[in-house]
């Protein structure tokens, strides 16, 4: 759905983006990581059309980003900023849902069709001045114009920043409901947990440079990939690294119980069971 050939980005002469290649199918979920200013949101900027390569070739859905206008692309790929306020324009909550499908949509009938049905979904109360909602809220009803228009391809910036647990978990597997119904998702995130719950596929940038990309647990196993883009694991899986063997595929607490639980049951009074624990015992402790 989205291929990208030696893409290069310069801004005020000074390259962004450097080289870069790789290619998105249907239906993927895949996670864009990085330290700030890597190059991650300038990338799926090209990926929307918002930005032109300066070289190479951005092509989303079979159609060349230079050579077509970010409204047609736009049909397609939905795309939720960082922070919502740079989204919400309108003064009630149904104004903003609309105002987005008028955008993409002619029959009157179906804008207001889907209009009430992303509310019902979300629980809105249509009437509601987005600006007076919480920063939770706002992105919600971010994430729901944008998810109005149906789009084949939704792309995040830091689609969690600045929300609770209750909010992240909220906004999150609505987005992983999408992705189960087919749409991909291309998501920038700094938090390495939810990469790890979510994303099937990673994508490493250090200074504009794609780095590595593959499977999302391959990745976290790679230690110096990671600390080359100043990226920390999950933290089991960090603790996991610092273990022997038998904990390679290890990246969640109840993996954690599992492989410690297999590793000290008959070989617990054994040397190497001892030697184990202990280690185990002290980096906990540590």
């Amino acid at each position: 759905m989205i291929e990208l050939k030696n893409v290069c980005f310069t801004y005020h002469e000074e390259s962004t983006l450097k080289n870069v290649s790789f290619h998105i199918g249907k239906g993927e979920f895949v996670a864009l990581i990085g330290s700030n200013g890597a190059g991650k949101s300038t990338l799926t900027k090209l990926m929307n059309g918002l930005l032109k390569p300066s070289s190479g070739t951005v092509t989303v859905m079979g159609m060349d980003t230079k050579k077509t206008k970010s409204s047609v692309l736009a049909r397609h790929i939905g795309f939720l900023f960082q922070n919502p306020d740079r989204q919400i324009c309108k003064n009630t909550v149904a104004e903003e849902i609309r105002f987005g499908l008028e955008q993409v949509l002619q029959d009157k009938t179906l804008i207001e069709q889907r209009v009430n049905s992303i509310i019902e979904q979300f629980g809105f109360d249509p009437s509601a001045n987005p600006f007076q909602l919480s920063r939770g809220e706002r992105q919600q009803l971010a994430l729901a114009s944008v998810i109005a228009a149906e789009p084949e391809i939704l792309v995040l910036d830091e689609p969690t920043t600045g929300l609770d647990y209750g909010e992240c978990t909220k906004i999150m597997s609505f987005i992983q409901q999408l992705n189960n119904q087919g749409i991909t998702v291309i998501m920038v995130c700094h938090d390495m947990e939810i990469v790890l719950d979510f994303a099937g596929r990673i994508l490493v940038l250090s200074e504009g440079r794609l780095i590595a990309d593959g499977d999302t647990r391959d990745i976290f196993r790679q230690e110096e990939t990671l600390k080359q883009a100043s990226v920390l694991p999950p933290q089991i899986a960090q603790l996991a690294l610092r273990l022997e063997s038998g904990f390679e595929k290890v990246f969640t607490a109840e993996e954690m119980a599992v492989a410690l639980a297999e590793k000290t049951r008959p070989q617990f009074f054994s040397r190497e069971g001892r030697d184990s624990h202990e280690r185990f015992s002290g980096l906990c402790a540590g």
